[in-house]
């Protein structure tokens, strides 16, 4: 056949190499094989019909407290909020168990303790012992860490004046009004507390300061290390060092407040309030906790040695007189004896003690604790501060008593050298010459000197 001088010539193709077969269908399978591994260890992204949550990953340094978030929930479905909690991994750090702590202070105080405790456990975990150990342990790593109260009391209630503001939904919610406890359920759960605050410790959650159970999410849950769960609660702790057990060292004020939210469970926790310091704290219903009170307001100490146990300072005027409490235990800190008096007039106050007769009838507060014998007593002069309770009231101080008026002095006699008084005549002497009488003169003893610190009234 003949072809056309301009038409091309066909070549047959070379044959692949081997090796090259083999790089071709490597590259082909990973084409595929790719993202099909992509799609399928990739995290899943639940879609919510909210706005998105940024959640602050700052550690907070040791040189700064940590913030107390309010209860804030995210708007999300209980199935969602189970995605997104378990979502969030377990710490990998140790989870050391927390220390010991043994309940102090007056019978009546360890009974509202020990109650207030109790609620706790039955409303956040219902009738159920082991449930109610782990909130009870949470509630005591408060309490020992400088971010809370220094109560048991305190830290139940905390923030439960304001709807928005509580620390545990059932002091706010109303909850403790909806419905009560059986006898039963309430010795169980008053049984589990008294456990708790006799030296047994719930060693799972650790030092953990936040819980929530796995079908809500609060705003601060990513932000802080989850280390275990209980059943249906998620425990968690601080990252850095406010989570460790060195910042778990704050003592116990050893004086519970008087809550009236407890009044329809606890026979302790009743209107008529009995101890002053109590009282203080509640002056208006509400509790003023002391660390709500600057550093900056705290005053030095009268000086070293036993003084730096004392403080005399100067209030103002304008001051609430119901926060004068939280500022002196803020004060006292950790010392177990401590003495804080305190005047609204400056040109009362003394520079150092024992104060004047008339500085401390012009005393406008006192607060005297003695760990070591269990006391602690605040007052407030009432004839300054109108205070709801006549407990709270130092007793009117009375008149300094006027010194004796100094005898005549005798007439010394030139013989004996004796002092002698003249003057003195019997009835039947009247005609005779008058004769000296020798008197032996008692010593004086000085007058007891006020105690500085008023006596509280009855």
């Amino acid at each position: 056949m003949l072809m056309r001088p301009d038409a091309p010539i066909a070549v047959p193709a070379a044959p692949l190499a081997p090796w090259l077969k083999i790089l071709l269908a490597l590259f082909a399978l990973a084409a595929i094989a790719i993202p099909v591994l992509l799609v399928a260890t990739a995290p899943r992204v639940v879609v919510h019909n909210r706005a998105p949550v940024v959640i602050s990953k700052r550690v907070v340094p040791k040189q700064e407290l940590p913030p107390v978030e309010p209860i804030k929930l995210q708007a999300v479905t209980p199935d969602d909020a189970r995605e997104i909690n378990a979502s969030i991994p377990f710490s990998t750090l140790p989870n050391p168990a927390a220390r010991a702590f043994n309940l102090s202070g007056a019978a009546d105080s360890q009974a509202r303790a020990i109650d207030c405790l109790a609620a706790a456990g039955y409303y956040e975990a219902g009738d159920d012992a082991k449930g109610q150990r782990a909130v009870d342990q949470v509630i005591l790593n408060r309490m020992r860490h400088p971010a809370f109260p220094k109560t048991i009391c305190g830290v139940v209630f905390q923030g439960s004046e304001r709807s928005t503001g509580c620390q545990f939904t059932f002091t706010c919610d109303g909850a403790m009004l909806r419905y009560t406890p059986s006898a039963a359920a309430w010795q169980r759960a008053r049984d589990v507390a008294r456990l708790a605050l006799t030296g047994s410790v719930y060693r799972p959650v650790g030092h953990a300061t936040h819980y929530h159970t796995n079908w809500v999410v609060p705003y601060w849950s990513a932000s802080l290390e989850k280390i275990t769960a209980v059943d249906t609660h998620l425990f968690f702790r601080w990252t850095g060092w406010w989570g460790t057990p060195p910042a778990f060292t704050r003592g116990y004020a050893g004086v519970e407040p008087n809550v009236p939210q407890m009044a329809r469970l606890s026979p302790v926790h009743v209107g008529d309030k009995t101890n002053p310091l109590e009282t203080a704290l509640q002056g208006d219903g509400s509790l003023i906790d002391p660390a709500t009170i600057p550093d900056k307001a705290v005053p030095d100490p009268v000086g070293t040695g036993l003084d730096a146990n004392h403080f005399l300072v100067v209030l103002d005027r304008k001051m609430n007189p119901d926060a004068f409490a939280a500022l002196a235990i803020k004060t006292c800190g950790e010392r177990l004896y401590c003495k804080f008096m305190a005047w609204t007039d400056p040109a009362q106050k003394p520079a150092k003690l024992p104060a004047t007769p008339p500085q401390t009838a012009a005393l406008s507060f006192s607060y005297l604790r003695d760990q070591a014998q269990g006391y602690a007593k605040a007052l407030w002069n009432c004839q300054q501060y109108k205070r709801p309770s006549p407990i709270q009231c130092m007793r009117v101080q009375p008149p300094a008593a006027a010194a004796p008026a100094p005898l005549a002095s005798p007439l010394p006699d030139a013989k004996a050298g004796a002092p002698v008084l003249t003057g003195v005549r019997r009835k039947t002497d009247t005609a005779a010459p008058v004769r000296p009488v020798t008197l032996t003169l008692p010593a004086v003893k000085p007058l007891p000197t006020p105690s500085p610190t008023p006596t509280p009234g009855k």
